[in-house]
């Protein structure tokens, strides 16, 4: 017999997959517990990702354009300064507010957080802080943690993860980023923008892997004009840290002579791993696959009746908001009802300045597969409401079926990309043309007229260029 009250269904994790999932399952009438063994709801996103990187992003390009920008608007300042302590207080802000609604929302829902370390005993069974609960249901919903590389060791003072360089105290002067993904790049950006010298080293010979890669060549290019350098095609052996700063050894990733650098701070942003540790889920007989993730089927579900998994410890790409689909669907299903996730239209955004977004296919992925497709452009030059912020740099890209004109995909580096990418995201939720996108009007002016120009060039008949 268990010594704690039984549920329906028991969350281990409150990320975003998890509280959404426990939401939505107390919603549909079940009795609901989420453990969470941090002091915080939200998971990495709120806490110490997504929310407090955004924070810092938003400031320091406000900062940035306040700095160099704003004369060219016919706004003259002097004195403009940076707060660092302040800026890192607006964050915290944020952070707070952010998980304290999380804590809101749990207890208008009648969700119970159990607050300890989760571990699976068996089918039906958790345990947390000594004590031990039935249930009908458990979702592994842990998330990712960061990894590092061979001879590096992270120790969030003079080698970070992104933990570290969201609470540095001081702006460096030198900073080498390992990994030209998304986390190294909004980073990298931040802390560039606030005065350093950053350096992003990448083992590709190429940033954003995965991302279509005429979108990659044009957000570097605007990246190095930004003032941030790459070093590209180069492996980091080691970086050993001493009171002078940080010495990094590189070589060629073709092989060839080592070099080295220096620096005060290195970011490793090498991407992450499935957060499994300590779940008791060998024991329990849970199957994992070779990358160390839970095995799932379409519905979620595990090897074991009973036992489900979502987010970052299952396949697919780590955001936070597949995870937060993924949730609801689970819980939508343990209630009898359907649910659906397309994973070609999971949507991505690098928050740099400017953005860059993405779904669907990359150009690339297309010639793979031997489809035949149109290709439609439009530049924000072209566009008066970007030429009215100061915003021209990027383009839209959308690429589409050569004979149906579905749209398989659309690419976006430019003001706002983020926001302009969900229009796309919908068309392609209900399989539309670019034809479809194209005659729908938009209201002038503005930012999204550049996607119904890109849309109207897949045809051939762009209006204003």
């Amino acid at each position: 017999m268990a010594d704690a009250a039984s549920y329906d269904l028991i969350v281990i994790g409150a990320g975003p997959g998890g509280y959404v999932c426990a939401i939505r399952a107390a919603q549909l009438g079940m009795k609901v517990a989420c453990v969470e063994k941090a002091d915080k709801l939200g998971g990495t996103c709120l806490r110490v990702g997504c929310i407090p990187s955004k924070a810092l992003l938003h400031a320091s390009e406000k900062y940035e354009s306040a700095k160099h920008h704003f004369k060219d608007l016919g706004i003259e300042l002097s004195g403009v300064k940076l707060d660092l302590k302040g800026m890192m207080g607006h964050k915290e802000k944020v952070v707070s507010a952010n998980t304290s609604g999380i804590e809101f929302l749990f207890k208008k829902n009648k969700v119970d957080w159990l607050k300890g370390e989760g571990k699976i005993l068996g089918r039906g069974k958790v345990s947390v802080a000594g004590k031990t609960y039935e249930t009908k249901n458990i979702a592994i919903a842990t998330g990712s943690d960061v990894i590092s590389l061979p001879g590096i060791t992270i120790d969030e003072k003079q080698i970070v993860s992104s933990t570290g360089a969201l609470t540095l105290e001081k702006v460096p002067d030198r900073m080498v980023v390992i990994g030209a993904g998304v986390i190294g790049l909004e980073l990298g950006s931040v802390w560039s923008r606030l005065g350093a010298k950053v350096m992003v080293v990448e083992y590709l010979d190429r940033i954003l892997p995965g991302m279509d890669n005429e979108i990659a060549k044009e957000s570097q290019k605007i990246l190095t004009k930004q003032g941030l350098s790459f070093k590209l095609g180069a492996k980091v052996t080691s970086a050993k840290p001493s009171s002078k700063g940080v010495e990094l050894s590189i070589e060629p990733a073709a092989g060839g002579p080592a070099e080295t650098l220096h620096a005060d701070i290195v970011l490793v942003a090498v991407g992450r791993k499935a957060y499994t540790d300590k779940l008791g889920l060998a024991d329990a007989g849970v199957a994992l696959d070779e990358r160390g993730r839970v095995k799932t089927d379409s519905h979620f579900k595990t090897n074991i009746d009973g036992i489900y998994a979502i987010g970052d410890v299952i396949v697919g790409p780590m955001l936070a908001h597949k995870a937060e689909d993924e949730g609801v669907v689970l819980a939508e299903m343990l209630a009898g009802q359907s649910g659906h996730i397309d994973y070609n239209l999971i949507p991505g955004v690098v928050y740099t300045a400017p953005e860059i977004a993405t779904v669907g296919k990359t150009e690339e992925q297309l010639k793979a597969e031997g489809v035949q497709y149109k290709v439609g452009k439009f530049p924000y030059l072209a566009n008066g409401r970007a030429r009215a912020m100061n915003a021209t740099e990027g383009f839209v890209k959308i690429l589409a079926d050569a004979k149906t004109d579905k749209v398989l995909g659309c690419h976006i580096v430019g003001a706002e990309a983020g926001t302009l990418i969900a229009e796309v995201v919908i068309a392609m939720e209900f399989g539309a043309s670019a034809e479809d996108i194209a005659r729908t009007c938009h209201a002038h002016p503005t930012l999204e007229e550049v996607t119904k120009e890109a849309a109207l060039a897949v045809a051939g008949r762009p209006i204003h260029i």
